[in-house]
């Protein structure tokens, strides 16, 4: 291809700038569709999946079910030699931990509050993913002493003590007061989908008998090494308390595994209907560039039969207008691509701490890819028209 061609179709573009532009508007919609789409899809399966990872990676539970048509017996409740023996019977438990939650009420303000007490025991930190933002987490000291100590989440801190650090301060929960040695929140908030609620106190599971009456197991987890011994584990655990139990006992033991693949199948499903979106809108973007081109072929008759008479070449006059389909569509992808990009930048400021907008390079190489193809192809039925094209029969056209 010649070097003359691609000097003609530039200043062709250049003689028709504003109709390049309209032609080249749909291209950049579409090419910014395409890697949008994908972007805000990733940042959506990112955030889902991060809800459901925060309750704690490669976890599973167990707990009793309670329903009208189902009668429990004390025997059928959870309990720590429950714990003690899914700790020592199954060789992938990497921490096993166990809780009891309550509704509690704390005076704040000279007023009475409702808070969620929830009794933990050692592993429940790790498990899910408690981070300590003031003060310390319970030691093996406070397990086994049944001192009188707590952890208050982070929102109940603020309401309780506004202008002070609450460590070392002492609440009343219910008629027992405790010494708080420290705030936490949720590494990756659950908006109170788990045992941890917004207006929280958490205290050794050894005091439960004090408000409870009762060291029966609420919740039972299993945090496993490695994602594909989950469903093994998840086994074992339900044989496990079934063998304890008497047999009339039925207990709900799931892991999150199917509610992540679930969670990363819609994701995947979403995107691809985005996609399919955005792919419309470069098709039409392509019908616009074949229409432009077509009209274009006929204003320009007689200057395809002139470059015809002076020796142009059928492959020529073909290249000439498929380069300047692909110069439109290239230019509206790259200018598409660039403000698909400079969106997520720009917001990032104003995102919660811990979120990221990622931006996926194979959304934009399809971008370019798809964008550059659509011209081409819907700019062969011009240019193949215009190559065909008799010379005496262009010069004669007005």
């Amino acid at each position: 291809m010649s070097g003359n061609v691609w000097n003609v179709a530039i200043d062709s573009l250049r003689a028709n700038k504003v109709k390049a532009f309209l032609t080249m508007l749909g291209v950049v919609i579409g090419s910014a569709c395409i890697v949008l789409v994908v972007t805000i899809s990733l940042v959506g399966r990112q955030y889902i999946v991060a809800q459901i990872e925060g309750v704690g990676s490669n976890l599973i539970y167990a707990q009793l079910i309670r329903n009208g048509a189902q009668s429990t017996t004390l025997s059928d409740e959870l309990t720590l030699g429950d714990l003690a023996a899914a700790r020592t019977e199954i060789s992938d438990a990497q921490y096993v931990a166990a809780t009891h939650d309550l509704q509690m009420a704390v005076v704040a303000q000279g007023v009475e509050r409702p808070v969620t007490l929830v009794a933990v025991t050692e592993d429940f930190q790790v498990i899910r993913n408690l981070l300590v933002l003031s003060g310390r987490y319970f030691d093996t000291a406070d397990f086994e002493s049944r001192g009188k100590v707590c952890l208050l989440s982070q929102d109940l801190a603020r309401i309780v003590f506004p202008d002070a650090d609450p460590v070392g301060k002492e609440i009343r929960v219910g008629e027992l007061r405790f010494t708080i040695i420290g705030v936490f929140k949720e590494r990756i908030a659950t908006f109170g989908q788990s045992e941890i609620a917004r207006e929280t106190v958490v205290v050794p599971f050894s005091l439960l008998k004090s408000f409870a009456g009762t060291e029966s197991v609420r919740v039972l987890y299993i945090q496993a090494p490695r994602p594909e011994v989950v469903p093994t584990v998840t086994q074992q655990l339900s044989e496990l308390l079934q063998a304890r139990h008497r047999a009339g006992a039925r207990y709900e033991v799931q892991n999150l595994g199917a509610i992540l693949d679930a969670a990363r199948n819609v994701s995947f499903a979403v995107m691809m209907v985005l996609l399919a979106v955005g792919s419309i809108t470069l098709l039409i973007s392509g019908v616009g560039i074949m229409n432009i081109m077509l009209v274009t072929v006929t204003q320009r008759t007689r200057e395809i039969g002139v470059r015809k008479a002076i020796g142009a070449l059928r492959r020529q006059i073909l290249y000439q207008f498929l380069l300047e389909a692909l110069v439109i569509s290239g230019i509206g992808a790259v200018l598409g691509i660039l403000i698909a990009i400079a969106i997520p930048i720009a917001v990032r400021p104003f995102l919660p701490d811990g979120m990221s907008i990622p931006i996926s390079g194979l959304s934009i190489v399809a971008a370019f890819v798809v964008s550059c193809a659509t011209g081409i192809i819907f700019g062969y039925l011009p240019a193949s028209r215009a190559a065909k094209l008799q010379p005496t029969e262009a010069l004669r056209y007005e």
